[in-house]
């Protein structure tokens, strides 16, 4: 892996809960003393774990493009945490003036639940407001001696993994269902099948196989974790496990913490296209007074200095012709099924997956039984 591009800030600069870093009221982006009398803007960003860093250094990207062009000082505070609780906060009143979260699902509790965002927030930026993707990957020990090299090798004897908790994290979801489509790829060699009606009995009976699947898998994870961050700390900081099961970006982060020697990172050949969303929260900002900073904010993400400091954090932009021969290198290649091969959408996967008691999550879930 070709790890030339490498980040600014050390890989762990968190304290879990921390609602994010604010600029220096006395001074413009660039570190100039400001003018009296320059108007400053505050947005509230209101993200998910593992774009720590990516917000970091764009923030301080935008408020310089924003001063230049408008005269105006935009300070933007970061709020990190898992996406679904997150996407909860917002809703039970932290004044986000935009959301990054990890999936679309979360940004759409939002919408239904508190009426903050526009019920057609994902048709205002483009590619379904999802400005960069990821997929899930696996970060193992150094030399892999568990010898994992695809999903099935997950449920192998002695064979302890790391993921968080699909109830309360968004990269957990995507986790979860990267599993799933792989369970059921397996088992009908091709997801297209899942959209035939004349396959009903053979889908019927990979379905089953597939909870049956699942359930092995989530029998050797020692510990749920609140949110991928959390998961990686567990992997890295505590040593528990060996496969963690996360976001590209992240495993990529990990080499720059730790370096190489200790941990490498394992592509399986299929997993899910990750597609985090972003959306303007439309009644704070109108309130705050932030409409036109926060979507000018959003659309930043897809200029080229916005994509490529999400390829420099590891995420896959949406423009592929930005990036070098070398940026490009970096991204594994490996075959991705959608979203919608295994589900129509968010709500139909919160509904089979993930809703309370009756959801496949809780009914093969059982930490007693480890």
């Amino acid at each position: 892996m070709n790890l030339k591009n490498t980040l600014s800030l050390p890989f762990l600069i968190l304290v879990l809960g921390m609602m994010g870093c604010t600029p220096s009221s006395n001074s413009n982006p660039d570190g100039s003393a400001k003018a009296k009398g320059t108007k400053t803007i505050k947005l509230l960003n209101v993200s998910y774990d593992p774009t720590r860093e990516l917000y970091v250094d764009f923030n301080k990207a935008f408020a310089k493009h924003w001063l230049e062009k408008t005269g105006e000082i935009v300070e933007v505070d970061q709020s990190h945490g898992g996406s679904g609780k997150q996407a909860r906060a917002v809703n039970e009143g932290l004044k986000a003036d935009v959301v990054s979260l990890a999936l679309a699902g979360d940004i759409d509790s939002i919408s239904k639940q508190s009426g903050l965002i526009d019920a057609n927030w994902q048709s205002k930026f483009p590619n379904n407001s999802s400005p960069y993707t990821s997929t899930i990957v696996f970060l193992v020990r150094k030399g892999n001696p568990k010898g994992i090299k695809d999903w099935g090798d997950l449920v192998k004897d002695g064979i302890e993994v790391i993921t968080p908790n699909p109830k309360t994290g968004g990269g957990a979801r995507w986790n979860y269902l990267a599993a799933w489509g792989f369970a059921l790829k397996r088992e009908l060699g091709d997801l297209a099948l899942l959209k035939d009606p004349s396959k009903k009995d053979e889908v019927a009976a990979a379905t089953e196989k597939a909870k049956v699947f699942m359930g092995e898998l989530y029998k050797h994870v020692p510990v749920l974790d609140a949110s991928a961050r959390a998961a990686t700390n567990t992997f890295i900081q505590r040593s528990i496990g060996d496969v963690l099961l996360t976001w590209e970006n992240e495993a990529f982060l990990a080499f720059k913490e730790l370096g190489t020697d200790q941990v490498e990172m394992v592509v399986p050949p299929q997993s899910i296209l990750a597609e985090p969303p972003v959306a303007v929260v439309t009644k704070n900002a109108e309130s705050n007074g932030t409409t036109e900073v926060a979507t000018a904010y959003l659309n930043y993400l897809y200029t080229t200095e916005g994509q490529s400091i999400a390829a420099k954090h590891y995420y896959r932009p949406r423009s592929i012709e930005l990036l070098t021969p070398e940026q490009n290198a970096v991204f594994a290649k490996l075959t991705l099924f959608q979203l919608s091969d295994v589900v129509s959408g968010w709500d139909e996967a919160h509904e089979v997956h993930f809703k309370d008691r009756t959801g496949v999550f809780d009914l093969i879930y059982q930490p007693d039984a480890k």
